[in-house]
């Protein structure tokens, strides 16, 4: 099994305002450094100069879907690579959102998840919370539907 990831955010300003220069700008090498990630395994290109995915009711918002061999290989790119500088500057170019914009959910190897499967995905973690189907780091399941509560 791979662990599909799906994570949206809404810009504060529209892609090509200068407000979100720095983001344009670092977003090309981040997804290099994705792509070359250990555990990599995929990731949605959009079709703009920057590679980001608008979502196709709001402009401003961006989706981010990508597949990884497991939850260590994930977390490793988000939390233990350049990406983590780039994250912390989300305040810069992101607004708040109020309810959840990450959702996890494991998938057959050689599956590619699509768009409209990873938006249902985050609905259900959204309306109903936490579960083997749609999850996060925090409220993890494993592909048995175990919910495991150790940290990594």
């Amino acid at each position: 099994m791979h662990l599909a990831q799906l994570n949206v955010a809404r810009m504060v300003a529209p892609l090509d305002s200068p407000v979100m220069a720095d983001f344009v700008a670092g977003l090309e090498h981040i997804n290099r450094l994705a792509d070359s990630w250990p555990g990599f395994v995929w990731r949605l290109k959009g079709s703009g100069p920057t590679g980001t995915t608008p979502d196709t009711e709001d402009e401003r918002v961006l989706v981010n879907l990508s597949v990884w061999e497991s939850r260590e290989a994930l977390w490793s790119y988000t939390y233990r690579s350049e990406h983590l500088r780039f994250m912390q500057r989300r305040r810069e170019w992101f607004e708040p959102l109020r309810q959840p914009h990450l959702v996890m959910w494991w998938i057959p190897q050689g599956v590619i998840p699509t768009v409209p499967e990873a938006m249902e995905r985050l609905r259900r973690l959204r309306e109903e919370g936490p579960s083997p189907e749609a999850f996060t780091f925090r409220d993890f399941y494993e592909p048995t539907g175990e919910r495991r509560l150790e940290r990594i």
